[in-house]
């Protein structure tokens, strides 16, 4: 398998994830299901552009796999790919301002 720090094979571990814990894991496995619905106001290729962002601020490679394949399926462009991460990263860069902010209001507080 090697060093790699995220690898495919690390999947099959779902397994015994699902044998060790298996309410919690069918609880978690259900959670995708809000973004493949097809009977919600938001359209199926907006849930997907709105999962690869929190993907892509999350960083999970097999999440960003799956999502970014099905955006396409469902006729997501290059280009609303693109946009959806830089919408993304000004979002997490704002996040990381205003926390900086609660920062210094902790240091001014001592």
């Amino acid at each position: 398998m090697g060093d790699h720090f995220h690898h495919p094979d690390d999947l099959r571990l779902f397994k015994q994830m699902k044998e060790l814990a298996p309410a919690d894991f069918e609880a978690w496995q259900k959670l995708n299901s809000i973004v493949g619905r097809e009977d919600g106001a938001v359209p199926p290729k907006y849930r997907e552009l709105i999962a690869l962002a929190v993907n892509v601020t999350t960083q999970c490679p097999y999440c960003i796999d799956v999502h970014a394949k099905a955006a396409k399926r469902l006729g997501a462009t290059r280009e609303e790919l693109v946009e959806t991460f830089m919408i993304a990263a000004a979002m997490r860069a704002g996040g990381a301002a205003t926390h900086g902010a609660m920062a210094l209001k902790f240091y001014d507080a001592t």
